[in-house]
Protein backbone atom coordinates (compact mmCIF):
# COMPACT_ATOMS: atom_id res chain seq x y z
CA UNK A 1 0.00 0.00 0.00
CA UNK A 2 1.47 3.40 -1.07
CA UNK A 3 0.03 7.17 -0.69
CA UNK A 4 0.27 9.11 -4.10
CA UNK A 5 1.54 11.84 -1.74
CA UNK A 6 4.76 10.07 -1.54
CA UNK A 7 4.63 9.29 2.45
CA UNK A 8 6.77 6.21 3.61
CA UNK A 9 5.10 3.06 4.87
CA UNK A 10 6.00 4.02 8.38
CA UNK A 11 4.92 7.62 8.06
CA UNK A 12 1.57 6.40 6.82
CA UNK A 13 0.53 4.23 9.51
CA UNK A 14 1.95 6.55 12.17
CA UNK A 15 -0.15 9.16 10.67
CA UNK A 16 -3.52 6.99 10.93
CA UNK A 17 -2.45 6.09 14.36
CA UNK A 18 -2.10 9.94 15.73
CA UNK A 19 -4.86 11.38 13.35
CA UNK A 20 -7.34 8.08 13.21
CA UNK A 21 -7.70 8.78 9.61
CA UNK A 22 -6.25 10.06 6.25
CA UNK A 23 -7.21 13.00 4.20
CA UNK A 24 -9.84 13.36 1.75
CA UNK A 25 -7.17 14.43 -1.12
CA UNK A 26 -4.84 11.40 -0.49
CA UNK A 27 -5.62 7.70 -2.59
CA UNK A 28 -4.44 4.84 -0.92
CA UNK A 29 -2.56 2.50 -3.65
CA UNK A 30 -2.93 -1.37 -3.33
CA UNK A 31 -2.12 -4.16 -5.28
CA UNK A 32 -3.80 -7.59 -5.13
CA UNK A 33 -1.04 -8.31 -2.86
CA UNK A 34 -1.71 -5.77 0.03
CA UNK A 35 -5.30 -5.35 -0.41
CA UNK A 36 -5.21 -9.57 0.71
CA UNK A 37 -2.82 -7.99 3.19
CA UNK A 38 -5.11 -5.34 4.65
CA UNK A 39 -8.17 -7.98 4.63
CA UNK A 40 -6.61 -10.37 6.65
CA UNK A 41 -5.25 -7.76 9.38
CA UNK A 42 -8.48 -5.66 9.46
CA UNK A 43 -11.88 -7.60 7.81
CA UNK A 44 -14.42 -7.79 10.58
CA UNK A 45 -14.15 -11.49 10.51
CA UNK A 46 -10.62 -12.03 10.12
CA UNK A 47 -10.39 -10.19 13.32
CA UNK A 48 -12.49 -11.90 14.95
CA UNK A 49 -11.55 -15.47 14.12
CA UNK A 50 -7.98 -14.40 15.40
CA UNK A 51 -9.49 -13.06 18.61
CA UNK A 52 -11.39 -16.61 18.76
CA UNK A 53 -8.03 -18.15 19.14
CA UNK A 54 -7.05 -15.98 21.34
CA UNK A 55 -10.48 -17.07 23.54
CA UNK A 56 -9.29 -20.89 22.80
CA UNK A 57 -6.01 -20.60 24.47
CA UNK A 58 -7.46 -19.03 27.63
CA UNK A 59 -10.13 -21.91 27.74
CA UNK A 60 -6.70 -24.58 28.00
CA UNK A 61 -5.80 -22.54 30.60
CA UNK A 62 -9.49 -22.61 32.31
CA UNK A 63 -9.10 -26.15 32.15
CA UNK A 64 -5.55 -26.57 33.64
CA UNK A 65 -6.32 -24.18 36.80
CA UNK A 66 -9.05 -27.12 37.62
CA UNK A 67 -6.21 -29.08 38.34
CA UNK A 68 -4.86 -26.67 40.75
CA UNK A 69 -5.34 -26.04 44.31
CA UNK A 70 -8.99 -24.09 45.14
CA UNK A 71 -8.33 -22.06 47.69
CA UNK A 72 -11.28 -19.90 48.91
CA UNK A 73 -11.57 -17.26 52.32
CA UNK A 74 -14.15 -15.86 54.22
CA UNK A 75 -15.46 -14.08 56.56
CA UNK A 76 -18.73 -13.15 58.90
CA UNK A 77 -20.18 -11.45 61.69
CA UNK A 78 -23.63 -11.75 63.10
CA UNK A 79 -25.31 -9.49 65.80
CA UNK A 80 -28.10 -11.53 67.44
CA UNK A 81 -30.60 -9.33 67.95
CA UNK A 82 -33.00 -11.71 69.54
CA UNK A 83 -30.86 -15.10 70.68
CA UNK A 84 -32.80 -17.93 69.95
CA UNK A 85 -34.48 -19.87 72.48
CA UNK A 86 -34.06 -23.56 73.42
CA UNK A 87 -36.50 -25.79 75.50
CA UNK A 88 -35.74 -28.16 78.16
CA UNK A 89 -37.69 -30.48 80.04
CA UNK A 90 -38.95 -29.69 83.42
CA UNK A 91 -37.69 -31.86 85.40
CA UNK A 92 -35.14 -34.17 86.88
CA UNK A 93 -31.54 -31.74 87.66
CA UNK A 94 -33.00 -28.97 85.58
CA UNK A 95 -36.32 -28.42 87.19
CA UNK A 96 -37.60 -25.19 88.20
CA UNK A 97 -40.17 -25.70 91.02
CA UNK A 98 -41.33 -21.84 90.61
CA UNK A 99 -42.10 -22.64 86.76
CA UNK A 100 -45.48 -23.92 86.28
CA UNK A 101 -44.98 -25.23 82.37
CA UNK A 102 -43.45 -28.94 81.93
CA UNK A 103 -40.72 -26.93 79.98
CA UNK A 104 -38.02 -24.88 80.41
CA UNK A 105 -36.92 -22.00 78.01
CA UNK A 106 -33.32 -21.73 77.89
CA UNK A 107 -31.04 -18.98 75.58
CA UNK A 108 -27.77 -20.71 74.06
CA UNK A 109 -25.78 -17.84 72.80
CA UNK A 110 -24.04 -14.37 72.51
CA UNK A 111 -24.71 -11.20 71.17
CA UNK A 112 -21.90 -10.84 68.51
CA UNK A 113 -19.87 -13.42 66.79
CA UNK A 114 -17.76 -13.54 64.21
CA UNK A 115 -15.88 -16.19 62.37
CA UNK A 116 -12.84 -15.83 59.69
CA UNK A 117 -11.86 -19.13 57.43
CA UNK A 118 -9.57 -20.84 54.77
CA UNK A 119 -10.55 -23.68 52.67
CA UNK A 120 -8.46 -25.56 50.42
CA UNK A 121 -9.64 -27.97 48.26
CA UNK A 122 -7.32 -29.77 45.86
CA UNK A 123 -8.54 -32.72 42.94
CA UNK A 124 -6.31 -35.83 43.99
CA UNK A 125 -8.23 -37.56 40.54
CA UNK A 126 -11.08 -37.11 38.22
CA UNK A 127 -11.75 -38.96 34.80
CA UNK A 128 -12.67 -35.55 33.47
CA UNK A 129 -9.98 -33.61 34.26
CA UNK A 130 -7.58 -35.13 32.12
CA UNK A 131 -10.17 -35.61 29.16
CA UNK A 132 -11.33 -32.38 29.23
CA UNK A 133 -7.81 -30.80 29.15
CA UNK A 134 -7.11 -32.33 25.72
CA UNK A 135 -10.50 -31.34 24.84
CA UNK A 136 -9.84 -27.47 25.26
CA UNK A 137 -6.32 -28.22 23.37
CA UNK A 138 -8.34 -29.77 20.52
CA UNK A 139 -10.41 -26.92 20.64
CA UNK A 140 -7.44 -24.81 20.54
CA UNK A 141 -6.28 -26.33 17.66
CA UNK A 142 -10.10 -26.42 16.03
CA UNK A 143 -10.09 -22.29 16.27
CA UNK A 144 -7.07 -22.19 14.59
CA UNK A 145 -8.58 -24.20 11.40
CA UNK A 146 -11.67 -21.71 11.69
CA UNK A 147 -9.36 -18.98 11.86
CA UNK A 148 -7.44 -20.39 7.88
CA UNK A 149 -11.18 -20.96 6.73
CA UNK A 150 -12.33 -18.04 7.52
CA UNK A 151 -8.56 -15.97 6.06
CA UNK A 152 -9.63 -18.22 3.45
CA UNK A 153 -13.29 -16.72 2.43
CA UNK A 154 -11.75 -13.24 3.34
CA UNK A 155 -9.34 -14.16 0.30
CA UNK A 156 -11.73 -15.04 -2.15
CA UNK A 157 -13.96 -12.09 -1.09
CA UNK A 158 -11.26 -9.74 -0.97
CA UNK A 159 -9.98 -11.31 -4.69
CA UNK A 160 -13.02 -11.06 -6.55
CA UNK A 161 -13.93 -7.94 -5.73
CA UNK A 162 -10.37 -6.77 -6.89
CA UNK A 163 -10.83 -7.81 -10.26
CA UNK A 164 -14.70 -6.47 -10.30
CA UNK A 165 -12.52 -3.51 -9.66
CA UNK A 166 -10.22 -3.76 -12.68
CA UNK A 167 -12.86 -4.94 -15.09
CA UNK A 168 -15.00 -2.09 -14.87
CA UNK A 169 -12.41 0.50 -14.98
CA UNK A 170 -11.13 -1.37 -18.36
CA UNK A 171 -14.72 -1.51 -19.38
CA UNK A 172 -15.02 2.86 -18.19
CA UNK A 173 -11.86 3.58 -20.04
CA UNK A 174 -13.28 1.70 -23.10
CA UNK A 175 -16.46 3.49 -23.01
CA UNK A 176 -15.42 6.65 -22.46
CA UNK A 177 -13.45 5.38 -26.49
CA UNK A 178 -16.77 4.46 -27.71
CA UNK A 179 -18.48 7.45 -26.65
CA UNK A 180 -15.63 9.53 -28.05
CA UNK A 181 -15.59 7.74 -31.36
CA UNK A 182 -19.40 8.34 -31.84
CA UNK A 183 -18.92 11.63 -30.61
CA UNK A 184 -16.94 12.39 -33.39
CA UNK A 185 -19.20 10.70 -35.95
CA UNK A 186 -21.97 12.61 -34.74
CA UNK A 187 -20.11 15.59 -35.35
CA UNK A 188 -19.47 14.67 -38.84
CA UNK A 189 -22.96 13.43 -39.94
CA UNK A 190 -24.61 16.61 -38.19
CA UNK A 191 -22.24 19.00 -40.26
CA UNK A 192 -22.86 16.94 -43.23
CA UNK A 193 -26.69 17.48 -42.80
CA UNK A 194 -25.95 21.23 -42.07
CA UNK A 195 -24.13 21.44 -46.01
CA UNK A 196 -26.52 19.30 -47.10
CA UNK A 197 -24.99 16.10 -47.60
CA UNK A 198 -26.69 13.97 -45.15
CA UNK A 199 -30.35 13.24 -44.24
CA UNK A 200 -32.03 14.43 -41.02
CA UNK A 201 -32.58 10.33 -40.47
CA UNK A 202 -28.73 9.82 -40.34
CA UNK A 203 -28.19 12.42 -37.55
CA UNK A 204 -30.84 10.97 -35.58
CA UNK A 205 -29.71 7.06 -35.99
CA UNK A 206 -26.10 8.70 -34.51
CA UNK A 207 -27.81 10.55 -31.91
CA UNK A 208 -29.56 7.57 -30.60
CA UNK A 209 -26.49 5.45 -30.56
CA UNK A 210 -24.87 8.55 -28.87
CA UNK A 211 -27.31 8.30 -25.87
CA UNK A 212 -27.08 4.41 -25.79
CA UNK A 213 -23.46 4.60 -25.26
CA UNK A 214 -23.91 7.60 -22.70
CA UNK A 215 -25.97 5.54 -20.65
CA UNK A 216 -24.12 2.89 -20.98
CA UNK A 217 -20.89 5.21 -19.43
CA UNK A 218 -22.97 6.11 -16.46
CA UNK A 219 -24.21 2.33 -15.57
CA UNK A 220 -20.51 1.43 -16.12
CA UNK A 221 -19.18 4.60 -13.92
CA UNK A 222 -21.82 4.03 -11.01
CA UNK A 223 -20.70 0.18 -11.41
CA UNK A 224 -17.24 0.93 -11.06
CA UNK A 225 -17.89 3.03 -7.60
CA UNK A 226 -19.99 0.13 -6.26
CA UNK A 227 -17.33 -2.49 -6.79
CA UNK A 228 -14.62 0.10 -5.37
CA UNK A 229 -17.51 0.43 -1.87
CA UNK A 230 -17.78 -3.03 -1.97
CA UNK A 231 -13.74 -4.10 -2.24
CA UNK A 232 -13.14 -1.67 0.73
CA UNK A 233 -15.83 -3.15 2.95
CA UNK A 234 -14.08 -6.66 2.62
CA UNK A 235 -10.88 -5.32 3.33
CA UNK A 236 -11.88 -3.33 5.97
CA UNK A 237 -11.31 -0.38 4.70
CA UNK A 238 -12.99 3.22 6.15
CA UNK A 239 -15.60 4.02 3.60
CA UNK A 240 -13.97 7.72 2.86
CA UNK A 241 -11.02 6.90 1.87
CA UNK A 242 -10.16 7.16 -1.99
CA UNK A 243 -7.83 3.98 -3.26
CA UNK A 244 -6.73 3.05 -6.38
CA UNK A 245 -5.59 -0.14 -7.66
CA UNK A 246 -1.85 -0.26 -9.11
CA UNK A 247 -2.25 -3.38 -11.03
CA UNK A 248 -3.55 -4.28 -14.38
CA UNK A 249 -5.35 -7.54 -15.65
CA UNK A 250 -2.96 -8.06 -17.52
CA UNK A 251 -0.42 -8.45 -14.68
CA UNK A 252 -2.47 -10.78 -12.59
CA UNK A 253 -3.16 -13.27 -15.59
CA UNK A 254 0.27 -13.98 -17.39
CA UNK A 255 -0.40 -17.24 -19.67
CA UNK A 256 2.07 -19.09 -17.85
CA UNK A 257 0.04 -18.66 -14.27
CA UNK A 258 -3.12 -20.28 -15.71
CA UNK A 259 -1.50 -23.21 -17.28
CA UNK A 260 -0.15 -24.33 -14.28
CA UNK A 261 -3.07 -23.16 -12.22
CA UNK A 262 -4.99 -26.09 -14.47
CA UNK A 263 -1.75 -28.40 -13.98
CA UNK A 264 -2.21 -28.14 -10.88
CA UNK A 265 -3.05 -31.13 -8.47
CA UNK A 266 -4.44 -29.39 -5.26
CA UNK A 267 -3.41 -29.76 -1.24
CA UNK A 268 -5.29 -30.07 1.49
CA UNK A 269 -8.63 -28.37 2.13
CA UNK A 270 -8.75 -26.64 5.65
CA UNK A 271 -12.56 -27.94 5.76
CA UNK A 272 -11.84 -31.72 6.11
CA UNK A 273 -9.08 -30.38 8.94
CA UNK A 274 -12.70 -29.18 10.70
CA UNK A 275 -14.53 -31.85 10.28
CA UNK A 276 -11.63 -34.30 11.49
CA UNK A 277 -11.13 -32.08 14.53
CA UNK A 278 -14.62 -31.90 15.37
CA UNK A 279 -14.45 -35.63 14.83
CA UNK A 280 -11.92 -35.92 17.99
CA UNK A 281 -13.84 -33.74 20.14
CA UNK A 282 -17.25 -36.01 20.00
CA UNK A 283 -14.57 -38.80 20.11
CA UNK A 284 -13.35 -36.69 23.53
CA UNK A 285 -16.76 -36.12 24.63
CA UNK A 286 -17.48 -39.79 24.41
CA UNK A 287 -14.19 -40.91 26.42
CA UNK A 288 -15.58 -37.97 29.01
CA UNK A 289 -18.58 -39.58 29.66
CA UNK A 290 -17.32 -42.96 30.05
CA UNK A 291 -14.94 -41.86 32.68
CA UNK A 292 -18.00 -40.65 34.60
CA UNK A 293 -18.17 -44.15 35.74
CA UNK A 294 -15.34 -43.88 37.50
CA UNK A 295 -15.26 -42.09 40.95
CA UNK A 296 -13.46 -39.17 41.76
CA UNK A 297 -11.34 -38.21 45.00
CA UNK A 298 -10.66 -34.83 46.49
CA UNK A 299 -8.61 -33.46 49.28
CA UNK A 300 -10.13 -30.59 51.42
CA UNK A 301 -8.65 -28.10 54.16
CA UNK A 302 -9.98 -25.87 56.54
CA UNK A 303 -8.36 -23.99 58.70
CA UNK A 304 -10.89 -21.18 61.07
CA UNK A 305 -10.55 -18.40 63.64
CA UNK A 306 -14.50 -18.14 65.34
CA UNK A 307 -14.75 -15.16 68.24
CA UNK A 308 -17.77 -14.16 70.01
CA UNK A 309 -18.63 -11.17 73.15
CA UNK A 310 -21.37 -10.04 74.54
CA UNK A 311 -20.69 -6.50 73.77
CA UNK A 312 -19.17 -5.52 70.28
CA UNK A 313 -15.97 -3.94 71.83
CA UNK A 314 -15.20 -6.95 73.61
CA UNK A 315 -15.96 -9.41 70.79
CA UNK A 316 -12.06 -8.51 69.17
CA UNK A 317 -10.16 -9.50 72.45
CA UNK A 318 -7.93 -11.90 71.48
CA UNK A 319 -8.97 -14.26 74.48
CA UNK A 320 -12.18 -14.90 72.72
CA UNK A 321 -11.00 -16.31 69.72
CA UNK A 322 -10.36 -19.79 69.88
CA UNK A 323 -8.77 -21.45 66.10
CA UNK A 324 -10.08 -24.94 64.43
CA UNK A 325 -8.18 -26.75 62.04
CA UNK A 326 -9.27 -29.84 60.27
CA UNK A 327 -8.45 -31.98 56.78
CA UNK A 328 -10.97 -34.57 54.61
CA UNK A 329 -11.10 -36.73 51.67
CA UNK A 330 -13.96 -37.06 50.01
CA UNK A 331 -14.96 -40.18 47.61
CA UNK A 332 -17.45 -39.54 44.69
CA UNK A 333 -18.34 -42.96 43.33
CA UNK A 334 -21.62 -42.88 40.75
CA UNK A 335 -23.71 -45.51 41.38
CA UNK A 336 -26.63 -45.16 39.16
CA UNK A 337 -27.98 -42.21 37.29
CA UNK A 338 -30.72 -43.26 35.29
CA UNK A 339 -28.68 -44.37 31.98
CA UNK A 340 -28.01 -41.00 31.60
CA UNK A 341 -24.34 -41.00 30.79
CA UNK A 342 -25.31 -44.44 28.74
CA UNK A 343 -27.77 -42.01 26.59
CA UNK A 344 -25.12 -39.73 26.02
CA UNK A 345 -22.03 -42.45 24.60
CA UNK A 346 -25.23 -43.33 22.71
CA UNK A 347 -25.76 -40.01 21.00
CA UNK A 348 -21.56 -39.26 20.99
CA UNK A 349 -20.85 -43.03 18.50
CA UNK A 350 -24.25 -41.78 16.91
CA UNK A 351 -22.53 -38.48 15.95
CA UNK A 352 -18.97 -39.98 15.26
CA UNK A 353 -20.94 -41.80 12.58
CA UNK A 354 -22.55 -38.70 11.39
CA UNK A 355 -19.18 -36.85 10.65
CA UNK A 356 -17.68 -39.72 9.32
CA UNK A 357 -20.52 -39.68 6.51
CA UNK A 358 -19.44 -35.64 6.43
CA UNK A 359 -16.04 -36.40 5.49
CA UNK A 360 -16.53 -39.18 3.05
CA UNK A 361 -19.36 -36.68 1.22
CA UNK A 362 -16.63 -33.78 1.27
CA UNK A 363 -13.93 -35.95 -0.17
CA UNK A 364 -16.62 -36.77 -2.61
CA UNK A 365 -17.14 -33.20 -3.29
CA UNK A 366 -13.64 -31.78 -3.36
CA UNK A 367 -12.65 -33.93 -6.19
CA UNK A 368 -15.70 -32.53 -8.08
CA UNK A 369 -15.29 -29.08 -7.23
CA UNK A 370 -11.75 -29.46 -8.57
CA UNK A 371 -13.11 -30.85 -11.47
CA UNK A 372 -16.09 -28.64 -12.03
CA UNK A 373 -13.62 -25.41 -11.43
CA UNK A 374 -11.20 -26.70 -13.76
CA UNK A 375 -13.62 -27.38 -16.12
CA UNK A 376 -15.49 -23.82 -15.90
CA UNK A 377 -12.06 -22.14 -15.99
CA UNK A 378 -11.13 -24.06 -19.64
CA UNK A 379 -14.24 -23.36 -21.09
CA UNK A 380 -14.48 -19.60 -19.57
CA UNK A 381 -11.11 -19.35 -21.08
CA UNK A 382 -12.12 -20.40 -24.94
CA UNK A 383 -15.27 -18.60 -24.38
CA UNK A 384 -12.83 -15.59 -23.50
CA UNK A 385 -10.52 -16.31 -26.60
CA UNK A 386 -13.91 -16.00 -29.22
CA UNK A 387 -15.20 -12.90 -27.94
CA UNK A 388 -11.78 -11.17 -27.73
CA UNK A 389 -11.74 -12.62 -31.41
CA UNK A 390 -14.94 -11.15 -31.93
CA UNK A 391 -14.31 -7.99 -30.35
CA UNK A 392 -11.43 -7.78 -33.05
CA UNK A 393 -13.51 -8.37 -36.02
CA UNK A 394 -16.89 -5.54 -34.81
CA UNK A 395 -13.78 -3.75 -34.70
CA UNK A 396 -12.27 -4.09 -37.95
CA UNK A 397 -16.02 -4.11 -39.47
CA UNK A 398 -16.53 -0.75 -38.06
CA UNK A 399 -13.21 1.17 -39.31
CA UNK A 400 -14.16 -0.54 -42.86
CA UNK A 401 -17.90 0.73 -42.68
CA UNK A 402 -16.56 4.17 -41.92
CA UNK A 403 -14.37 4.31 -44.14
CA UNK A 404 -16.56 3.63 -46.92
CA UNK A 405 -19.51 6.04 -45.42
CA UNK A 406 -16.41 8.80 -45.38
CA UNK A 407 -15.71 7.91 -49.39
CA UNK A 408 -19.35 8.05 -49.96
CA UNK A 409 -19.50 4.02 -51.17
CA UNK A 410 -21.16 3.48 -47.94
CA UNK A 411 -24.71 4.16 -45.86
CA UNK A 412 -24.68 5.97 -42.57
CA UNK A 413 -27.17 3.05 -41.31
CA UNK A 414 -23.53 0.34 -41.30
CA UNK A 415 -21.82 2.51 -39.75
CA UNK A 416 -24.36 2.77 -36.57
CA UNK A 417 -24.99 -1.19 -37.25
CA UNK A 418 -21.49 -1.67 -36.94
CA UNK A 419 -20.83 0.79 -34.15
CA UNK A 420 -23.73 -1.14 -32.25
CA UNK A 421 -22.16 -4.64 -33.46
CA UNK A 422 -19.19 -3.64 -31.50
CA UNK A 423 -19.95 -2.11 -28.51
CA UNK A 424 -22.08 -5.48 -28.27
CA UNK A 425 -19.00 -7.22 -29.14
CA UNK A 426 -17.56 -5.67 -26.05
CA UNK A 427 -19.33 -6.34 -23.30
CA UNK A 428 -19.76 -9.72 -24.08
CA UNK A 429 -15.69 -10.12 -23.52
CA UNK A 430 -15.87 -8.30 -20.90
CA UNK A 431 -18.30 -10.05 -19.25
CA UNK A 432 -15.72 -13.30 -20.79
CA UNK A 433 -13.01 -11.88 -19.13
CA UNK A 434 -15.82 -11.52 -15.77
CA UNK A 435 -16.59 -14.80 -15.70
CA UNK A 436 -12.72 -16.61 -16.31
CA UNK A 437 -11.41 -14.24 -13.39
CA UNK A 438 -13.65 -15.46 -11.06
CA UNK A 439 -13.61 -18.88 -12.30
CA UNK A 440 -9.85 -18.59 -11.73
CA UNK A 441 -10.40 -17.89 -7.73
CA UNK A 442 -12.77 -20.14 -7.45
CA UNK A 443 -11.01 -23.03 -9.03
CA UNK A 444 -7.39 -21.49 -6.85
CA UNK A 445 -10.00 -22.11 -3.60
CA UNK A 446 -11.21 -25.72 -5.04
CA UNK A 447 -7.26 -26.63 -4.90
CA UNK A 448 -6.84 -24.79 -1.73
CA UNK A 449 -4.15 -22.35 -2.70
CA UNK A 450 -5.96 -19.16 -2.43
CA UNK A 451 -3.13 -17.87 -0.09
Amino acid sequence: MRLTTRFSLFGVLLTCLLAGRVSAQEVLEFTLEESVQYALENNADAKNALLETFASKASVGEQVAQGLPQINGSFDFTKNVSIPVMFLPNEGPFADPDNPSDVIPVQFGVNYQSGISVTVNQMIFDGSYFVGLKAARTYRQLSEFDKEKTENDVIENVKKAFFTVLVNEERQQLAEANLARIDTLLQETTALYEEGFAEKIEVSRVKVQYNNIRTELDKINAASEISKQLLKVQMGLPIEYEIRMTESLRDLNQPEQITDLLDNPGYRRVEMDQLQTNWELVKLDLKNNTVQYLPSLNANFTYQRNGAGQQFNTLWDGENWFTGAFVGLTLNVPIFDGLAKAKRIQQNRIQLQQIENQIDMLDDNIVVERFQARTNLQNNLKTLDVQRENMELASEVYEISRIKYTEGVGSNFEVVEADSDLVEAEINYYSALYDALISKVDLEKALGILR
